[in-house]
């Protein structure tokens, strides 16, 4: 027997979109939008929408790699396999032709390469924040977007690698990079930030790597169990792995998943291990986002350049990179919700918002530093450094200033309007500006301060080439295949932190005590 729900609990549900209208289905509300756009106070917004159970979680959140692949996914990945394998082409005609196939000069000896580098870099930074600070801040809305984030921080690390690999001059001496010994007793200069740079890079997208798979274990054991349970009532489930193999799905399944769940038994002591290891992982985790590109800053900022050396660099870089690395998650996940069933129930408008905010915040903290970057060499007195800026804004290459001006401060200003900032298709426009908007920033540093040097006669333009833009648009095909793949084979979400925050998996939740009150007005 079950009370009648409080008024109260019938009014939050209403404010939330759960409540059935006079036509018997959900009223559509421009204010609260999907239920989770509710600004009342005392009424919490639902992280999941549509009062989903345990078993309905666990079946959309595996369908998305057990059920059969859909036609854009193939349509997709042979496009970025093809850039990837055009890179892949180009790489070897640097390594077998050399850097003259680039446009670099003797001026402008950074360029296109580094670019992309620190670019590459930026974008893996999201991943570790979303997982690491925001866990550790205890903030629930991470769980949706979580997965995807680390997944996007180890694939931008992977493209950003293969810079410094193929900018040497002779690849085939990178291995020169870390302080292996060696009979020639040649070792890296432990004073340069370049060898600083192995050092973060190593270490943050080991720990990346680690976090990530970590967290998948109790899924891909999920994933295991189902495969085998398949198996057991019916031998051929899944049907063969190929025509001319007869292997079927299900056991490859259960052989894989069973490999990468290192024995996981969903035991006490198990959950117990892996909570503590998370959390230890999210504490060694937090200070890298910011170590990291403040050690990639340095590069810049240790140098006697006009345009680089600075000491607001650091902080400047890192917020950059949190800019970027978020504009990329909203570019990859806004597609997904929209072609994924069931997506939009777990990255509802409300992820979408708060990412916008969070969008906001960073594009000004980026803002207040291309200004201070002016105000700092006229109040230095330092008539070089003063004209490095200028230059950026009045000189030949003013138009990247001005359209990264225009894409990273301006662009992500229509955020201040709740209409927009709820917007997926806003979000998604104002994500490409920042993304293009956050290229041509790391350009503008690095190329502006090198084709006007401290001499007239040193004074150069730089002109990609064709190697140039092939091998940045084969990354790009790299890193979204490698998402594809991921968005293919393995979990998305972290199934056991999604029911967590079910109303369900509340000790208060009982008899009496719909969903819809729980979810949105106790949430405790």
């Amino acid at each position: 027997m079950t009370s009648t729900p409080h008024p109260d609990e019938l009014t939050a549900q209403r404010l939330a979109g759960l409540a059935r209208g006079p036509v018997g289905g959900k009223d559509p509300d421009p204010v609260t939008g999907d239920g989770t756009l509710i600004d009342t106070p005392g009424v919490r917004a639902p992280l999941v929408l549509n009062d989903r159970s345990f078993g309905e979680i666990t079946n959309i959140i595996c369908g998305y790699t057990e059920n059969p692949v859909p036609r854009w996914w193939y349509a997709a990945a042979a496009v970025t396999a093809g850039l990837a394998a055009m890179m892949t082409v180009f790489i070897l005609y640097l390594i077998i032709t050399g850097i003259g196939t680039w446009g670099l000069t003797n001026q402008v000896d950074w360029a296109w390469d580094i670019t992309n580098f620190v670019f590459w870099i930026g974008i893996g930074h999201a991943g570790t924040l979303i997982s690491a600070i925001l866990c550790l801040l205890k903030q629930k809305w991470r769980t949706a977007v979580n997965r995807s984030a680390e997944a996007m921080t180890i694939f931008a690390v992977i493209c950003a690698a293969t810079f410094p690999g193929i900018h040497i001059g002779r690849q085939w001496m990178a291995w020169f990079l870390p302080p292996l010994p060696n009979a020639n007793a040649i070792w890296p200069n432990f004073r340069s930030p370049l060898l600083w740079d192995v050092f973060a890079i190593s270490t943050y997208g080991t720990v990346s790597l680690l976090f990530w798979y970590m967290g998948m274990i109790p899924d891909v054991a999920t994933l295991r169990d189902r495969a085998d349970r398949r198996l057991r009532l019916n031998p051929q489930s899944g049907g063969p792995l190929l025509p001319f193999l007869p292997i079927p799905v299900d056991l490859i399944r259960a052989k894989v998943y069973g490999f990468l769940s290192l024995g996981w038994r969903f035991s006490g002591r198990h959950w117990h291990r892996y909570e503590a290891a998370y959390l230890i992982l999210a504490g060694i985790s937090t200070p890298l986002v910011l170590s990291v590109h403040s050690i990639v800053s340095m590069d810049f900022a240790t140098s006697i350049l006009p345009g680089w050396h600075t000491t607001i660099f650091p902080p400047y870089f890192v917020a950059g990179a949190i800019f970027g690395g978020f504009a990329m998650v909203l570019l990859l996940l806004i597609p997904a919700r929209e072609l994924y069933p069931h997506m939009k129930d777990f990255i509802t408008l409300r992820h979408l918002e708060n990412m916008a905010k969070i969008l906001t915040l960073t594009g000004l903290m980026v803002g207040f530093a291309y200004s201070m970057e002016f105000f700092i060499a006229y109040y230095g007195g330092n008539e070089f450094e003063l004209y490095a800026f200028k230059n950026r804004a009045t000189g030949p290459y003013w138009w990247a200033y001005w359209t990264m001006i225009g894409c990273n401060v301006l662009s992500p200003q229509v955020f201040w309007n709740k209409a927009m900032r709820t917007s997926p298709f806003v979000i998604f426009i104002v994500s490409i500006l920042v993304t293009i908007g956050m290229w041509f920033e790391r350009f503008v540093i690095i190329v502006t301060s090198l084709h006007r040097a401290f001499l007239p006669g040193e004074w150069h333009m730089f002109s990609p080439t064709a190697v140039d833009i092939c091998i940045f648009v084969g990354s790009l095909g790299v890193f979204t295949h490698l998402f594809l793949l991921f968005m293919r084979f393995l979990p998305m979400f972290a199934m056991a932190e999604l029911k967590a925050v079910l109303p369900i998996a509340s000790p208060h939740h009982g008899p009496g005590h719909g969903s819809g009150g729980h979810q949105h007005g106790g949430g405790h």
